[in-house]
């Protein structure tokens, strides 16, 4: 199987801004996918810190990081979600992500500590 990993809003905002974690997260760009959603909260947080939306979503397309459209499948996985992510805060952005890499069975890049407290039979990999 090939290898894939899933960035999290959190990791792709990390790489864009040169912090910390960018390294790792720039190491795994060949192989990786970002869904859609988080997309979208990307250029949310980027236009929300005062960028052109067009601008923005240069620097998001620059990346060269494919995306990866919010499926029926991914929904359901998401919805599912709620229960176990319910206590630690997640958004439906937080689940749209571990959706699609339960989907592609693939290591998700997050920020997010909390997220390695989530029993889920996919690996979360903590960049800073």
């Amino acid at each position: 199987m090939d290898r894939i990993a899933v960035l999290d809003a959190s990791a792709f905002m990390a790489l864009l801004r040169g912090e910390a974690g960018a390294d790792t997260v720039a190491g795994c760009l060949p192989w990786a996918v970002i869904g859609a959603v988080n997309q979208a909260e990307v250029l949310t947080k980027l236009v929300s810190a005062g960028m052109e939306a067009q601008v923005a979503w240069w620097h998001i397309a620059e990346i060269k990081c494919e995306s990866v459209p919010f499926d029926e499948n991914q929904a359901r996985i998401a919805g599912g979600l709620v229960k176990i992510t319910r206590l630690y805060g997640l958004s439906l952005g937080d689940r749209a992500c571990l959706a699609l890499a339960i989907q592609r069975r693939a290591t998700v890049y997050t920020t997010d500590r909390v997220w390695k407290n989530l029993a889920l039979d996919i690996e979360i990999q903590v960049i800073r």
